[in-house]
């Protein structure tokens, strides 16, 4: 769709599972063309939790989608679109893997 322009996947953790985000976020940057963010070890923006952001294009989310599903490893992975809309695509068009967890809404 032309209207998203790409998508950001937040893999969220904790003290304990710190390096097992951190190889999963640069195995996905060894795999495909995605950013990867810093690991911050505090949340930041809307994001509960510790978090990293990995950062990519609308064409390969049939794999991206997948892929972290299959290979998050019990790590909470939130999945949004960038459309434009900053409160839409953190709520009405977010996907979630694993427990839900109450975003800080009130940065939009």
């Amino acid at each position: 769709m032309q209207r998203i322009k790409g998508y950001h996947a937040h893999i969220y953790y904790d003290a304990n599972t710190l390096e097992q985000a951190r190889q999963l976020c640069e195995t996905a940057t060894g795999l495909f063309d995605v950013h990867m963010g810093r690991l911050h070890e505090r949340p930041v923006g809307p994001h509960p939790d510790w978090s990293c952001q990995l950062a990519f294009g609308p064409e390969i989310i049939g794999v991206m989608l997948p892929w972290l599903a299959l290979n998050r490893n019990g790590l909470v992975v939130f999945l949004h679109p960038n459309t434009g809309d900053d409160l839409a695509d953190h709520t009405d068009y977010a996907v979630w893997m694993g427990a839900m967890r109450p975003l800080d809404l009130s940065v939009f």
